[in-house]
């Protein structure tokens, strides 16, 4: 799971970026002193989960987390109890209070790990399992895409292009990468960078931070890395 650290502590934001660390699952994408650095992150970066101090200047972490619509889950990290139930009507999955023992800081993530997974079997439906193609809008068009044509995906603000084997012209359409790859399976395509999806089937091969598709070399992003090196780890 891909996360941020948000504390405005220099010590405290250390000690929780050495405990994320310790946790085989998790990805530390971005360490950030206030909630603006936070949004920026999560900008740049898809993120499953925050580690998120409450009182920081500007921006409480309260303030920060009610103001996200679709926001990932939530981790308070605080050294104030009173703010526990407030927390808990903005949906987070645990509250721990300072000093954390690891222990406690690893049963956190433990209930987050399970609920990520309950959630990425629920978004995975018996027709998605099965179904071999999906529609997009292209030219005032529904084009049908089978998934097994799709060599790549290049994600461009509101756009993302399409490269298919059927075509040395890509379909453009207006969408974003995430909400494409929501509509693939995700046992034949794999994110590898904010701008780039790909069919793994059309892989040729992977290096530390590259990944090739016949002639086409893409960039692995960081935060990307720990899929694809399971993929390749899978495959040896």
């Amino acid at each position: 799971m891909n996360c941020i650290a948000v504390d405005d502590e220099p010590l405290a934001l250390k000690l929780l970026a050495d405990n994320i660390g310790k946790v085989a699952y998790l990805n530390l994408a971005a360490t950030c002193s206030n909630a603006f650095e936070a949004m920026k992150a999560l900008q740049e970066n898809q993120i499953d989960l925050i580690f998120i101090d409450i009182q920081m200047p500007g921006l409480t972490g309260l303030q920060y987390i009610s103001t996200l619509e679709n926001k990932p889950m939530v981790i308070f990290i605080t050294a104030y109890k009173q703010y526990a139930l407030e927390s808990y009507d903005l949906s987070v999955v645990d509250y721990l209070v300072k000093p954390v023992s690891l222990e406690r800081f690893v049963r956190a993530c433990n209930r987050a790990k399970e609920l990520y997974e309950l959630k990425s079997l629920k978004n995975v439906s018996p027709v998605q399992a099965t179904q071999e193609y999906f529609f997009v809008n292209s030219d005032y068009s529904q084009i049908k895409v089978i998934f097994s044509d799709i060599t790549w995906m290049e994600g461009l603000r509101d756009y993302v292009k399409i490269y298919l084997k059927s075509t040395n012209k890509p379909l453009v359409i207006r969408s974003s990468l995430k909400s494409i790859e929501e509509q693939l399976p995700p046992n034949k395509f794999i994110r590898i960078h904010k701008s780039y999806l790909i069919s793994i089937e059309s892989i040729v091969a992977i290096r530390k931070n590259s990944v090739f598709i016949k002639e086409k070399e893409l960039p692995v992003g960081d935060t990307y890395r720990e899929s694809v090196d399971r993929l390749v780890t899978k495959k040896s």
